[in-house]
């Protein structure tokens, strides 16, 4: 079982801009920040998406998260609030053949990290 997860980014005043806006639209919040290291999640409790300020990520995209959202709604703020917050699109709000009621969006963070929100709820 996975407990959280961490990922380089190059600019942080950047990063946290991009992520305050299109986490909350999923559910999660800034729950934790120490200056070069900051983490979002559903509560102070469970800091599950921790960021870490690196003067190089490497070739960042080969990473992927995907986060659960409540539902198609909050697809379709999450995709919107990435696009005006510095996020590019990499697979708009729609329906995917992975399984029954795979719903997604996916989009690149300012470092190029590929970001999904997804959820199974049946039209």
């Amino acid at each position: 079982m996975l407990d959280h997860v961490s990922i380089g980014i190059t600019d942080r005043e950047k990063s946290k801009a991009f992520y305050d806006a299109v986490l909350p639209t999923i559910g999660l919040m800034k729950v934790a920040d120490y200056g070069e290291v900051f983490a979002y999640g559903p509560s102070r409790e469970n800091p599950l998406f921790w960021l870490t300020e690196q003067a190089d990520t490497g070739n960042s995209q080969g990473c992927h998260w995907a986060f659960r959202a409540p539902n198609r709604a909050a697809i379709h703020k999450f995709h919107a609030a990435a696009l005006v917050s510095g996020g590019t699109d990499n697979g708009g709000p729609g329906k995917r053949d992975y399984e029954a009621h795979y719903y997604a969006a996916f989009v690149l963070d300012p470092d190029g990290n590929k970001i999904e929100a997804v959820c199974f709820d049946p039209e």
